[in-house]
């Protein structure tokens, strides 16, 4: 989209170049008789604010729509503050999840309208009121619940260069019905759905585009059984095809797995799913005083399943700072789950968003946490701020060593009594005291730590050496590390695993 000239520009800071916004896309396409005069321009958390700003602002624009979120809320503000110095008479309207709900602790005051709530066509109104000189007084205008049914979809709206280069995204449903207190999602009005015959329609149109990954944003995509088997029918028929592979990613709910899905999940092929199962805490007491139901039977009947019947990639999430929950619960938690799947899981912080009920919690369990973005825990009664630290550097290192797929055999010579928490916890805190950073070493340097540590454990140093050239040469086109070239006997056969350019890390499980 031509971004020349333009009364509108829609524009966003992404976490990296990689994705895109859908929901910049849903407000142009549904800005009707405005949309001629309109532009998307994305941008991401690392570019230069003022920069971001002269590009905007050579445009010429009577309006700057910009989408706020977590990841994006401090510079936004700035590029907002930096606007408004320049150009007062740019009219900036912000909406997004980060604006949605109160209090907000990012300072939004030089905003001119801030949009709370879905503004597929709130956003619309808006314009069209400031762009004839009808503009509303309120700073804050809440958006009424759009109908799914007659709003314009987004995805005309995807372009080639999207196609080649990023994350397409996709939905079939919004909203949640469960309660979780930690979750935006749980303040959602009901799960609606869109109509699943022009999903399908939309689907295809970007399938001949020569879209190959599609990330659908839904909360609770196995929910609606009928819409999940016609979505994966969908995909099956796609990986089957000349035209194929496809890489397609859900979010799912753990305990909802009836034999409809499973037998077609069962029939994907390997790196082409990934199932995004939001466990959050197998602490059924912990999970209680969240609002979460837990069904530890069904949910751990259903990963077996799909850890042993099937080649979908799972994403597992497990949150450290819950309520009530201690190191110990936590580590119970992840032995747990590593006991029963080799997948990814995926350990994240407790947040505090805005508009969530969290704080109800905070007298009871001491619960303190940070002012800024991303309002992660600090400390609680269970967990001193050394704790929180130490296990933030711990769910990076296990991102680093265990979710990247990079150390799939290797890794688990760390636990040989299956006590993967305490085992690897002692790792973590050593490779710190080694790098004192968690960011930017290298995929060399990390197989050598890891190498070294494991040698001081008394593990042989030729057979370490083997197995970990059996992980690193997984992937096709990988060199030797220098470090391993005087254990590297023979040369290793070429790797016959080729993975697309959004597939690699679910490649590097198989």
């Amino acid at each position: 989209m031509d971004s020349t000239q333009s009364n509108i520009l829609l524009t966003t800071l992404n976490a990296r170049y990689t994705h895109s916004a859908i929901g910049l896309r849903y407000l142009f396409a549904n800005l009707g008789e405005l949309q001629n005069d309109a532009a998307i321009c994305e941008f991401t958390i690392n570019d230069n604010i003022q920069d971001i700003a002269e590009k905007l602002l050579a445009c010429n624009p009577k309006i700057i729509g910009l989408g706020v979120y977590i990841w994006n809320a401090l510079q936004s503000a700035e590029l907002v503050a930096t606007i408004k110095s320049v150009s007062p008479e740019t009219v900036i309207i912000l909406g997004g999840p980060e604006v949605s709900y109160l209090p907000m602790r990012v300072n939004f005051e030089a905003a001119d309208y801030i949009v709370q709530g879905e503004g597929d066509t709130a956003f619309y109104e808006l314009c069209k009121a400031v762009l004839g000189g009808l503009s509303p007084t309120a700073q804050i205008i809440r958006a009424a619940l759009p109908d799914l049914s007659s709003i314009k979809l987004p995805y005309d709206y995807y372009t080639d260069e999207d196609v080649a280069n990023r994350y397409i995204y996709v939905e079939a449903s919004r909203g949640c019905p469960f309660l979780c207190e930690f979750c935006l999602s749980s303040i959602d009005e009901k799960v609606r759905n869109f109509d699943i015959d022009i999903i399908l329609e939309h689907l295809e149109k970007l399938w001949q585009r020569g879209v190959r990954s599609f990330k659908f944003i839904d909360r609770t995509f196995n929910l609606n059984i009928k819409i999940a088997s016609s979505l994966l029918d969908f995909f099956l028929a796609k990986c089957h095809t000349p035209e194929g592979p496809c890489f397609v990613h859900f979010e799912v709910i753990p305990d909802h797995f009836p034999d409809a899905l499973k037998e077609r999940i069962s029939q994907f092929p390997p790196a082409s799913l990934q199932l995004e199962i939001g466990i959050q805490t197998l602490n059924l007491e912990v999970a209680k005083n969240i609002h979460r139901n837990l069904k530890l039977e069904k949910i751990e009947k259903n990963i077996r399943f799909l850890e042993n019947e099937t080649t979908a990639h799972m994403h597992l999430d497990l949150i450290v700072g819950l309520p009530d929950e201690t190191l110990e619960s936590f580590g119970r938690n992840l032995n747990q789950l590593c006991a029963i799947t080799g997948s990814e899981i995926q350990i994240g912080i407790l947040k505090k968003l805005s508009g969530t009920t969290l704080n109800r919690h905070d007298q009871q369990f001491g619960m303190v946490y940070s002012d800024k973005p991303p309002y992660d825990i600090l400390k609680s009664d269970r967990l001193s701020f050394e704790d929180i630290q130490k296990m933030k550097r711990f769910a990076r290192f296990w991102d680093l060593f265990y979710n990247s797929g990079n150390f799939k055999q290797s890794i688990r010579l760390l636990w040989p009594d299956a006590d993967v928490f305490e085992k690897f916890h002692a790792f973590s805190i050593w490779i710190y005291s080694q790098t004192n950073s968690t960011w930017k070493i290298s995929l060399e340097r990390l197989a050598e730590l890891l190498f070294n540590y494991l040698a001081t454990q008394g593990h042989s140093k030729d057979q370490l050496a083997e197995v970990m050239l059996n992980d690193i040469m997984k992937l096709e086109g990988r060199k030797v590390p220098n470090f391993l070239k005087t254990f590297a006997h023979a040369k290793p056969e070429p790797s016959t695993k080729k993975a697309s350019a959004f597939n690699k890390r679910q490649v590097r499980h198989t």
